[in-house]
């Protein structure tokens, strides 16, 4: 029986111990299967988060490629350059006479018209040549009447000599006839005296003939040399007037205008300085401006004109612009420099020349903004085709 229920023999304080230990057995694995679930929901939200960064990640790579293509796509056709500038007709003024600047009617980046007076020069210098020009001319015109009075009298002269050949020419005739008559008569019927006197009288007519001929010559001649001296007279009065001319128009260079519309610009000159012809004293910027764009000659492969041009300006980046290409230079800018390079001699480098374009703004935009020359621009080209 002992052997049968050995239990019945516990006593109360090992079933304390027995009940015990099972309790803690039960929280262990209580705890156990605590730290197993959290370990579990530890490892869930690693997972997902994983799943949606990968998720963002894929779509941020995907729009950057999307954006990238459309890019790319818009962007093949386009050539741009940072080396372009606004540029237009600059007319430079310079004075055609030397002379002291007496007064100054323009401000510095004034608007001025075609023809509009910039500046005065001392006139007084060139009113004095004038004077003295027409002086002459009023001598040389005097001259001329003088010539032709002249030429008048010779004339007369002439008239008279020719009377006199005419008179000269009747006496002789009757010199003759008379000789004539009395050489056949009789010679005992007229005296020796009167034949001898008759044949005086013919040789007489004869050399006034003679005489009143060569005087008559003479007058011709004079009336030549007096023509000749009508038409000295002619080229002296001409002359003279041309002087006359030619100071009027020094005089009215003492007036210096404008030669076109536009603003003045880079004054240099001030009143009482001495300038002399040909000095640059002041520019006007004409209105109508384009841009210059000096392209790399890899750029040009399929650039011509009248391809659109989008172009920013560095002064005013909001400005929406927009041109065409007008025409491109038939040469490199360092083909015109003023020193060329020499390719033929020392050690040859290849450098990538730029050729100059020319691109004209569409529509009046550009009219709106101050532009100046030299301003930098941006111009991006689009040269997938040949505008028409």
């Amino acid at each position: 029986m002992d052997d049968v229920r050995p239990h019945e023999n516990f006593s109360e304080e090992d079933r304390a111990s027995s009940t015990e230990a099972a309790d803690r057995r039960g929280a262990d694995a209580t705890q156990a299967d605590a730290r197993v679930a959290a370990a579990a929901a530890d490892d869930a939200p690693p997972a997902r988060g994983k799943a949606r960064a990968f998720i963002a990640l894929f779509l941020v790579l995907g729009a950057l490629g999307a954006w990238g293509v459309t890019t790319w796509l818009q962007n093949r056709f386009m050539q741009s350059t940072d080396d372009a500038f606004i540029d237009g007709h600059i007319s430079q003024v310079s004075p055609q006479i030397g002379g002291r600047v007496t007064a100054i009617l323009v401000q510095d980046n004034a608007m001025v018209t075609a023809g509009q007076e910039l500046l005065r020069i001392d006139p007084r210098d060139y009113q004095v040549r004038l004077e003295q020009a027409q002086a002459q001319a009023d001598q040389a015109a005097a001259e001329l009447t003088q010539a032709r009075a002249a030429l008048a009298v010779r004339v007369t002269d002439l008239g008279q000599a020719e009377a006199n050949i005419r008179e000269a020419q009747a006496t002789l005739q009757q010199a003759q006839q008379d000789l004539a008559r009395y050489t056949a008569i009789n010679p005992r019927a007229i005296t020796r005296q009167t034949i001898d006197s008759a044949t005086a009288a013919q040789r007489t007519g004869q050399a006034r003939l003679d005489a009143s001929r060569q005087a008559a010559a003479g007058m011709r001649a004079q009336i030549q040399v007096a023509q000749a001296q009508i038409a000295s007279a002619t080229a002296a009065l001409r002359t003279a007037q041309a002087n006359v001319d030619n100071a009027k128009l020094q005089l009215s260079y003492t007036r210096v205008d404008a030669p076109a519309p536009g603003r003045i610009t880079r004054r240099t000159v001030e009143v009482g300085n001495y300038i002399n012809p040909g000095q640059a004293l002041l520019a006007v910027v004409q209105p109508g401006f384009w841009v210059t764009a000096n392209f790399k000659e890899t750029q040009l492969t399929h650039m011509c004109p009248r391809q659109p041009v989008t172009i920013v300006i560095d002064a005013f980046p909001d400005a929406n612009l927009t041109g065409h290409v007008d025409s491109l230079q038939t040469g490199t800018g360092a083909i015109f420099a003023t020193l060329p390079t020499e390719n033929a001699t020392g050690n040859y480098v290849k450098v990538v020349q730029r050729l100059p374009v020319k691109i004209l703004f569409d529509g009046d935009a550009a009219d709106h903004l101050l532009l100046a020359p030299g301003m930098s621009v941006r111009p991006r080209v689009n040269v997938a085709s040949c505008g028409k």
